[in-house]
């Protein structure tokens, strides 16, 4: 019996490693933090649950033992909006909910905080958070992950804050798409002849990706919806215009597709308006640097990005841009125990000849840096050197519309068809989760078969109004 307890007792030192090096503890074999051999859990604190920071969590939350670390994530929504799907849910063509990832699903294990995060005392390791409801509290933390992504770039343009619309979000997109229906509805009703034209005159202001792939495919949408549902509503009448101050649209995909691009809106009818400004939409009467002054009901801005402006409100070290200071490792300048990536953090591209560039605030570099994110911040508790991100551009992928796009990856141009395929292969693969890989997938089976739905859901904004009249006295 004592002979058993021996070789028991001498396995589990082998097991445990008490066989190694005699000036190596076990708990550094193991790789366990100070904070774990204290037996306190490090909080991990992932401030934004869009792309980075979902996927940031999801790696943590794979890679990390049991007890190592608590993953916390806030975000003022309780899902992630996969954005490149945005046009095509403004569409119709796919599912509202089908483009968006809840993330207390998704995140088993961590905590989710739906709330805003207004300011970060990286010092102090703590943020402040305003819920939804109630009083705004102090959060504190261990290691910091910064996430908040991009807010739409705006300009103090006259009346853009009354009348314009974003497109950055799923809310924005599915109001846009009841918004441009319900105005074939006022058109194919009202016997005021200025009233039509200017329910029926849309202004997409910024020619990058949201803008011409929401462009194209909203006008896409109505040019079907007038030809099956409409005949008041000519398809002359609809007025389409893209306003860019840049001479070209589309740049990612260089200058033969942007040329291409704006060809093939022109051919739709689609009014390019290159080298040219808002200049006020007061009441929607909109003013540009060129050409004559008109009135349109749908302005919809998506002229760039810049970084959320909470880290304005924090210690953390920024660029000239108002980003996040970080070395290729995606580690704050200056602080171990902070982290950030994606569209909020200048990131320096080491595949650049400029070695002071850093990596363009888009999908393509965020879905890569948030893969190694996790990997690194494991590699650092566990007292590993972290890995330098490195990625070289390969090239970019945009839709306009139903079957037509343009590409061009790895010096490959493709325009039309092929082009849209690629378009919807590429995001079909990025697509976070299986199980929302697949309602996408039906999604666009199903549109195979049956009829887009032209349905306005715009009362929807506000569902009490039809119990407001009738529970309200008549006088």
């Amino acid at each position: 019996m004592h002979r058993e307890k021996t070789t028991v007792h001498r396995e589990n030192r082998a097991r445990d490693g008490d066989n190694d090096a005699p000036d190596q503890s076990r708990d550094e074999r193991r790789g366990l933090s100070v904070n774990e051999k204290r037996g306190r859990v490090p909080n991990i604190l992932i401030v934004g649950g869009g792309y980075v920071g979902m996927y940031t969590a999801l790696g943590l939350r794979r890679r990390l033992r049991r007890g190592q670390a608590q993953v916390t994530v806030v975000d003022p929504r309780s899902y992630m909006t996969y954005q490149p799907f945005l046009p095509e849910a403004s569409a119709g063509a796919l599912e509202p909910r089908h483009v968006v990832v809840p993330l207390r699903r998704v995140l088993r294990g961590c905590r989710v905080i739906t709330g805003r995060v207004t300011s970060i005392a990286h010092e102090a390791k703590t943020v402040r958070i305003e819920p939804e409801e109630g009083a705004s509290y102090e959060l504190s933390y261990d290691i910091l992950v910064v996430a908040l992504g991009s807010i739409a770039r705006t300009l103090p343009i006259p009346g853009l804050a009354d009348v314009g619309i974003g497109f950055k979000q799923v809310e924005e997109a599915i109001a846009l798409r009841n918004h441009v229906l319900d105005r074939l509805d006022i058109a194919a009703s009202t016997t005021d002849e200025a009233a039509r034209r200017r329910a029926l005159t849309f202004v997409f202001v910024g020619g990058g990706f949201a803008g011409a792939e929401a462009l194209g495919e909203l006008e896409n949408l109505t040019q079907y919806a007038v030809r099956k549902y409409y005949p008041e509503i000519s398809q002359r009448d609809l007025r389409w215009v893209l306003v860019d101050a840049a001479d070209r649209i589309l740049p990612e995909v260089g200058d033969e597709m942007g040329v291409y691009t704006v060809e093939e809106l022109s051919k739709r009818g689609i009014e390019v308006r290159l080298k040219t400004f808002l200049e006020s939409c007061v009441d929607g009467h909109v003013v540009l640097s060129k050409g004559k002054p008109f009135d349109a009901d749908t302005i919809v801005w998506t002229a760039g990005v810049k970084a959320n402006p909470v880290l304005a409100d924090s210690d953390l070290p920024l660029d000239e841009r108002g980003r996040v200071s970080c070395a290729a490792t995606m580690r704050v300048v200056g602080h171990d125990d902070a982290w950030a990536a994606g569209d909020n953090a200048a990131v320096p591209d080491l595949t650049a000849a400029d070695p002071g560039e850093v990596c363009a605030p888009n999908a393509q570099h965020a879905v890569r840096q948030a893969k190694l994110l996790a990997k690194n911040i494991v590699a650092a508790l566990n007292g590993q050197q972290p890995k330098e991100y490195r990625h070289k551009y390969v090239g970019s992928v945009a839709s306009l519309g139903l079957y037509r796009g343009v590409a061009h990856v790895y010096g490959v141009k493709v325009k039309g068809f092929p082009a849209w395929f690629m378009h919807r292969t590429y995001h079909m693969s990025k697509m976070p989760t299986f199980n929302r890989k697949m309602r996408v997938l039906v999604d666009w089976t199903m549109a195979w078969f049956f009829r887009r739905e032209v349905v306005s859901l715009g009362r929807m904004r506000v569902p009490r109004e039809e119990f407001r009249r009738a529970a309200t006295p008549k006088t």
